[in-house]
């Protein structure tokens, strides 16, 4: 195959060697080719125009600039480029956000090397890639249970560990107006008391230990 021809493919992933397994896999193919390498957003961000890759390969935790974040701010810039986040999460949360800043597909690190294959393909052409275990996180995603920025300082500090005077202290609130978010938390995230919401808040991706 003519090397004009293959798809050129972006790995973005603060590991080295995750980065090098990840290029092995796709360097294998003839139809396919690592074109640039990156370990932060930033560096990402900075990278794709020089290279214009057909798919670029995201993890969603990077230093400093977040995969969303550099997704969204490649896109702002590149409306047609396509991404593919591959991550350890698999929470709703996470893959809500990754579609909403534009990601195609969405895989898990722990899967076969083939669906990686299968992913990088589909979206090539134009489609999205979203593995059965994760179709179903998000399908399972409740309608309204999307939390306010102030919420999810909250939600942030409950996980921490604060009290609700330790949160009031720290955001320059009253008390009273903490319940009332811790409430309106509860109500969102469908639990009943706090240690349940800090266990959903872990397990859906809006928290991050």
């Amino acid at each position: 195959m003519n090397p004009a021809e293959k798809m050129k493919v972006m790995v973005v992933d603060d590991h080295p060697l995750l980065r090098v397994g990840i290029a092995a896999i796709v360097n294998a193919r003839s139809d396919m080719t690592v074109v640039a390498q990156a370990q932060t957003g930033e560096e990402a961000v900075a990278l794709f125009p020089r290279y214009k890759p057909d798919v670029t390969l995201m993890d969603l935790r990077l230093p400093g600039m977040s995969g969303v974040a550099a997704i969204a701010a490649i896109r702002a810039t590149h409306p047609s480029a396509r991404f593919i986040v591959v991550t350890t999460y698999d929470g709703d949360e996470d893959i809500h956000r990754a579609l909403e800043a534009g990601a195609q597909g969405y895989i898990i690190k722990g899967m076969p090397y083939q669906m990686l294959v299968q992913a990088l393909q589909r979206v090539h052409t134009g489609g999205r890639f979203l593995p059965p275990p994760v179709a179903h996180a998000l399908a399972s995603r409740m309608p309204d249970s999307d939390l306010s920025a102030r919420e999810l300082e909250v939600l942030n500090l409950l996980v921490a560990g604060k009290s609700n005077k330790d949160i009031a202290y720290l955001l320059g609130i009253t008390e009273a107006t903490v319940k009332s978010h811790v409430s309106a938390i509860l109500m969102r995230l469908n639990v009943e008391d706090r240690t349940q919401a800090v266990v959903m808040a872990l397990q859906r991706g809006l928290v991050h230990l």
